[in-house]
């Protein structure tokens, strides 16, 4: 039998890998995005989202908070516990005018939070309206990551508890609603969305003598915060419609 031939790395062209985030949120009741403006070439001048190049000993998920903290300075505490869902793998050859630029694109949901302070090589950093980012030309296939991003986490809301990802550590069930609305683009009814969410064990936790007053003369809305489960039996399906 013949020895295979020793495995050559010059025999491949090199090429660059890089990550991508498509970081959400939900305040002033709607979707927004965090996008940077590129500060050198190329796309100088461009919206973008956050990312950059992994360096040698780096996980994705590792380069990911780096650069969340180097363009946009995003608090330390967050970036620690920071929920990211990979979306997937783009590697279109020209993708990259510099050379092959290999991309692992990632979504990030966190609650709102203060306008970001820019960093790095971006020149500046903003939560913009998903809707406004994605009538913007972004630089490279940032539309399509932005685009495909959306539709994952619209998808994924419907089966994991990925939603209380938005709230703050203790938050209302109207609060709650108010994201599932926010992110599918639609109205729910307000009994049966909070019949299923605390039918669903381990959906959420009450907050023991928890209450916030949510406006108007009621009376205070009980609080909960994020429960140990991730998936959601039976999923909470969006309303029929257009997607």
């Amino acid at each position: 039998m013949t020895a295979a031939a020793p495995y050559d790395p010059s025999a491949y062209e090199p090429f660059a890998v890089t990550v991508d985030l498509a970081v959400l949120t939900v305040r002033a009741a709607a979707l927004h995005v965090l996008l940077i403006r590129r500060g050198q070439e190329p796309y100088a001048g461009a919206w973008a989202l956050p990312g950059g190049f992994l360096l040698p000993r780096e996980s994705a998920e590792e380069t990911c908070r780096r650069e969340l903290a180097e363009e946009t300075g995003l608090p330390e505490s967050l970036l620690d516990g920071l929920h990211l869902e990979q979306v997937r793998t783009y590697s279109d050859p020209d993708r990259d005018p510099r050379m092959r630029v290999v991309s692992v694109a990632f979504a990030a949901l966190v609650p709102d939070l203060p306008e970001p302070a820019a960093g790095g090589d971006a020149a500046q950093a903003h939560w913009v309206p998903l809707a406004d980012a994605e009538a913007a030309a972004l630089a490279f296939d940032h539309d399509r990551i932005l685009a495909d991003a959306r539709e994952q986490v619209q998808a994924r809301l419907e089966y994991t508890c990925l939603a209380t990802a938005f709230c703050p550590p203790e938050f209302t069930l109207g609060e709650l609603q108010a994201v599932y609305e926010t992110v599918w683009g639609t109205g729910l009814d307000r009994p049966n969305f909070r019949r299923k969410v605390l039918a669903t064990p381990g959906f959420v936790q009450a907050v023991p003598g928890g209450a916030r007053l949510t406006g108007g003369r009621g009376k205070p809305a009980a609080l909960y915060r994020a429960g140990p489960a991730t998936a959601l039996h039976p999923p909470l399906l969006r309303p029929e419609g257009p997607r």
